[in-house]
């Protein structure tokens, strides 16, 4: 990419592509365009198709996705499935259709067998059943994958996919019932916290940056503390208990969005299609740390550093969903990337954000 080069990042707006945005400015990239979800429905084909002929952008980088956690896949899996598959469609369409020289297409680890062998290698997608809980979002993953090695096959389009690991950092969902994991931990043990010291005006000033269903500045402490029990934030007799969901026992792999960023911006200008599904006989790149942790250990590294010093129950009638998911990251090692940002630091940061926005 020249730095001229006009760049199109779908989902501009969320996590992963305003890292992109903040990555490519970092670097000088000047002709970026963008559209926000009110401006342009991804999920309508002739508005997806107007936009890019008006456009004539180079490069596209796919971020744009319906996502959320465990609850949130497992609720909606209608709304997973078509949305998905509909962004994904138009966007890879429509850049075949006018041109655009180079896309990449942002997909998730869900992609894999849940009984697939750890760590999990690129060839393993497809090779077996998948995790039932987010299954619909997984399958149209896959199918965006598949979209982009057909396009080359057929068209020989430089069309490339990556395969990221579970991301937080700047502009994460925050909401207690569609967050995932990390966010989600930050935000409870943040608000059992304030509940411990009393601190209602915290609490208040994070129910603003962040709404729940049915509190407004009029609830009463009282009837806050009820509706935050729902999501497990539990205060009895003035002991505060955060629940979490499952066993805590399963494994979880972390990447820091900023380098989620650096690395989808270096396979952009590093990988083309021709090495990706020729040379090196793959159709996705994994990206990760490589390294996980259990979410039991998580959640001691979460409720440390916001300094929540309550109860922590475990709700193992609640599904834990796929037992382990730690990336094999040696093929983007090999292609000259690795990750920057530890874990431990990277929450803190987050944590600090959070903070800053409340």
């Amino acid at each position: 990419m020249n730095l001229q080069d006009k760049i199109y990042v779908a989902g501009h707006r969320g996590m992963v592509g305003s890292a992109i945005v903040r990555r490519l400015e970092s670097l000088g990239y000047s002709n970026i365009v963008y559209k926000t979800s009110s401006e342009l429905d991804l999920k309508n084909q002739y508005d997806v198709e107007q936009f890019l002929q008006y456009e004539q952008p180079a490069y596209v980088f796919i971020a744009a996705a319906k996502v959320g956690g465990i609850v949130a896949n497992n609720i909606y899996r209608a709304e997973f499935i078509y949305e998905n598959l509909m962004i994904q469609n138009n966007l890879i369409h429509a850049a075949h259709k006018f041109g655009v020289k180079k896309l990449l297409f942002l997909g998730s680890s869900c992609i894999y067998p849940k009984n697939a062998p750890q760590p999990l290698k690129e060839e393993y997608l497809l090779t077996g059943e998948l995790e039932q809980t987010n299954e619909p979002y997984a399958i149209a993953k896959i199918a965006g994958i598949k979209m982009c090695e057909s396009y080359f096959k057929q068209y020989n389009s430089d069309f490339i996919s990556v395969m990221p690991t579970n991301l937080y950092g700047l502009n994460d969902n925050y909401d207690l019932e569609k967050s995932h994991v990390l966010p989600a931990l930050i935000r409870k043990f943040h608000l059992g916290k304030s509940l411990l010291e009393n601190n209602w005006v915290e609490i208040k000033k994070d129910l603003d940056k962040n709404p729940i269903e049915g509190i407004n500045g009029e609830n009463s402490a009282i009837e806050i503390s009820n509706i935050l029990s729902k999501y497990g934030i539990q205060i009895i007799n003035d002991e505060v208990s955060i629940t979490l969901w499952g066993s805590g026992k399963v494994y979880r792999e972390f990447l820091h969005v900023n380098d989620m960023a650096e690395a989808c911006v270096y396979t952009m200008t590093n990988v083309n299609s021709e090495k990706l599904y020729n040379e090196l006989n793959q159709t996705h790149i994994n990206i990760g740390t490589g390294e996980d942790l259990t979410i039991l250990e998580l959640a001691e590294v979460v409720k440390n550093l916001v300094k929540y010093n309550g109860k922590i129950i475990w709700d193992s009638s609640k599904p834990d969903g796929t037992y382990k998911k730690q990336l094999d990251v040696n093929l983007i090692r090999q292609l000259g990337w690795k990750h920057k940002i530890n874990l431990t630091d990277g929450i803190e940061m987050v944590y600090k954000q959070y903070l800053n926005e409340n």
